[in-house]
């Protein structure tokens, strides 16, 4: 892609945003770096690009800042604003920063994406491309954006690629292609939960026969969506042993290939763990990593912090951080995932519009009680109401508290809070720390006491 003396304006300052600018200014673009924040309230990284040879735009989208544009590059967070609607009806190109980084890359790419799971699964395939002697990058929506690296010689692209991502990505081709699965998610920024499938799918769309779509099996709505384009399907399921890639008779067997992996081999633990575990296998052995590759990162991959992550042990009960649980499906498939048989669940924070009586389901049948705290603790209190005793926090140390006065011997209590964390916390990382805090206090405290 050539870009030199084009004027390319990048919308939304954060970490991709940034990246997207420096690797334009790089290639000799013309480069307004735009942000709907206030100069004063931009990050530092955002605010050096100016000295880097931008022209810096903070504090609104100025119609008349877009009317010369060349080529528009929106970060993933950035919703639709009249100016941008205007540059797409004249014909100008509008492009996210997965798509804008793609075009300066020539290794093949896999994509994962689907509501819940995307980072486990991205970070345990990039783990077994890598025990095959693969250079993999591992980031995207996870982690690092791929413009701050595509001047490196990688073998093979590993990216998280999340819906907002998806939106405008009309060129980029994946070799491989996993949906983990479609819930109810963003509902605050998608009309319908149409819309948003669409967005989960739109990578589909440029595939061929040459690639591979990973989807759940029997899964319909993902089905459809990989019938967008014309690549090869394989399934996986850890429930469903008619699946190409499954969980059956104590072990992961690939039919495709034909290899197996024991589970008692595999560190991940939990239903919803092993079916991201098939959906990597399946995606390694697609890219070409051999079946002891693939079985060396099984053996050795924990899993990630903040994913259903076990805290303490304290007085017989286990504390779990699942602080990335920021949707209704994350945290039905934590709790259900659970080995204890009852859990309090800490949940709440800011509302995505989502309906909560998947959660109300799973609470009925695992759960001993309920926390609710942050922006949507009414609303989800009202879903359960009648369901479990109920408890309000106004913090996360109030929360966990509370917590540990309804759990017995043997549950566990576990954050995952089906909501994003913005109303009271930087991020999902921000939210969990708080919540491992107030457990090492508790943890201090009942040693003291047992002392």
């Amino acid at each position: 892609m050539d870009v030199r003396g084009r004027t390319v304006i990048v919308v939304g300052l954060g970490r991709s945003g940034v990246a997207a600018a420096r690797l334009l200014i790089e290639r000799g673009a013309r480069v307004i770096a735009n942000d709907g924040a206030p100069r004063e309230r931009l990050s530092a990284a955002a605010a050096s690009l100016e000295a880097e040879g931008a022209v810096l735009a903070a504090g609104g989208h100025d119609p008349a800042l877009f009317e010369g544009a060349d080529l528009v590059v929106v970060s993933p967070g950035v919703p639709s604003f009249p100016a941008l609607c205007a540059v797409e009806r004249a014909g100008r190109e509008v492009i996210g920063e997965l798509e804008l980084a793609s075009r300066f890359v020539t290794a093949p790419i896999a994509l994962v994406g689907g509501t819940n799971g995307k980072s486990t699964t991205t970070a345990l395939t990039g783990a077994m491309l890598a025990a095959a002697g693969l250079r993999a990058f591992v980031g995207g929506n996870f982690g690092t954006p791929l413009a701050e690296v595509v001047r490196e010689p990688w073998d093979v692209l590993v990216l998280e690629i999340s819906s907002f991502q998806a939106e405008r990505v009309p060129t980029l081709r994946a070799r491989a292609h996993a949906l983990l699965n479609i819930t109810d998610d963003h509902l605050d920024r998608y009309p319908s939960f149409a819309a948003y499938a669409d967005a989960k799918g739109n990578p589909f769309a440029r595939m061929t026969p040459d690639d591979v779509a990973v989807v759940p099996f029997g899964d319909e709505l993902v089905a459809r969506q990989a019938a967008r384009g014309r690549a090869r399907v394989v399934t996986f399921s850890a429930s469903d042993a008619r699946a190409d890639v499954a969980v059956t008779g104590g072990a992961i067997v690939d039919r495709v290939t034909g290899a197996r992996y024991p589970l008692d081999r595999v560190r991940l633990t939990g239903a919803h763990n092993l079916a991201n575990a098939c959906a990597s296998v399946a995606l390694a052995a697609a890219l070409g990593a051999p079946a002891a590759a693939i079985a060396e990162a099984l053996a050795r991959f924990e899993g990630l912090a903040h994913r259903t992550a076990l805290v303490a042990e304290i007085e017989g009960v286990r504390y779990y951080d699942d602080s990335k649980g920021t949707n209704v499906g994350a945290s039905v498939a934590a709790l259900s995932g659970l080995r204890e048989a009852k859990a309090v669940l800490i949940a709440g924070g800011r509302d995505k519009l989502g309906d909560y009586a998947p959660l109300v389901a799973a609470l009925r049948e695992r759960g001993r009680a309920l926390v609710v705290l942050g922006e949507a603790a009414e609303r989800i209190a009202a879903a359960a109401s009648g369901a479990l005793p109920i408890a309000r926090a106004r913090s996360m140390d109030e929360a966990v508290r509370a917590a540990r006065s309804l759990a017995r011997p043997g549950d566990a209590v576990l954050l995952s809070p089906a909501c994003s964390s913005f109303d009271m916390f930087r991020d999902y990382k921000d939210r969990g720390d708080a919540f491992v805090r107030a457990i090492r206090e508790i943890e201090q405290a009942a040693g003291e006491v047992a002392s």
